[in-house]
């Protein structure tokens, strides 16, 4: 088998690489220092696959913001790219398209949880099913929730996460604003990486969330963090301040099921692994 995954330098791919190559050939696209060379903001014609590739995975994203420019360039690469995508896999012939989305898709688009990134990635979903449907090009979509693992890159995305992190490495307190003890969740980046994996070598077909089984709180984070470096911060909330709500979404683990794995890595467990990093 011949993969190909585009968007070859993120934070997944990296840790993807390893695992699919485990039992496939993997070739890496993207704009910079992959295998091949392509930009999904050019035209689709410059856009050269080798033949014989059997599946593409898309991981690559925008994240967005909030001047025009930015969100110009989410909906550009995150829904055109992905149709682009779809259309140059139809032309390579290759036969099953894995799209890694958002969980953040399910956000009321009119909610203050709603960003470019969350309907630009909408988008995209929109696009690759009704594309794909149409040439009945295989697709699976898959929603993850947060992801967090081992080195800095982790952190641009996630900045709260590891600043509660780099607290309680430093034995500081962590503060939290408001009485509410806001629920998150967070899958660990290996834990991802063997779904991904499964849902390939099964051929799982549709659109499905892919987030840890368990949800948790900021407190939770703060005192997995504290045990991991052995230090002795606490945990202070800030009543006198409005309270962070929470951000979390209705569990659906029917992808689990269908491959037979459930995310493996518990939050003490995924910070231990950060804890025991040497660069940290």
């Amino acid at each position: 088998m011949k993969v190909l995954i585009y968007g070859g330098k993120s934070n997944l791919s990296e840790s993807l690489i390893p695992e699919i190559s485990k039992f496939a050939e993997v070739i890496t696209a993207g704009r910079n220092n992959c295998d091949i060379k392509i930009d999904l903001k050019d035209d689709i014609s410059t856009f050269v696959f080798p033949h014989g590739i059997d599946v593409i995975i898309h991981t690559a994203a925008h994240f967005g913001g909030i001047s025009d420019h930015e969100i110009l360039e989410a909906e550009n690469i995150n829904a055109i790219g992905t149709l682009k995508l779809c259309q140059a896999a139809l032309k390579y012939n290759i036969k099953y398209f894995v799209y890694i989305s958002s969980i953040y898709t399910l956000s009321d688009v009119v909610s203050d949880k709603s960003t470019i990134y969350s309907i630009s990635k909408r988008h995209s979903e929109e696009l690759a099913k009704y594309y794909c449907s149409l040439h009945r090009l295989p697709l699976v979509i898959l929603r993850p929730s947060p992801i967090y693992g081992i080195g800095d890159k982790y952190s641009i995305h996630q900045p709260f996460f590891y600043k509660i992190i780099d607290s309680a490495r430093k034995g500081e307190h962590v503060f939290i604003h408001g009485s509410n003890d806001p629920k998150r969740n967070f899958i660990y980046v290996d834990d991802l990486v063997i779904i991904i994996s499964k849902v390939i070598q099964d051929r799982i077909e549709g659109v499905y969330q892919c987030t840890h089984t368990n949800n948790i709180t900021f407190s939770e984070i703060a005192e997995s963090a504290f045990s991991a470096f052995h230090t002795n911060g606490s945990v202070i909330f800030l009543t006198d301040k409005p309270n962070v709500d929470d951000n979390i979404f209705i569990n659906d683990f029917s992808l689990y099921k269908k491959i037979n794995y459930y995310p493996q890595i518990s939050i003490q467990e995924g910070i231990r692994k950060i804890s025991n990093d040497n660069n940290l």
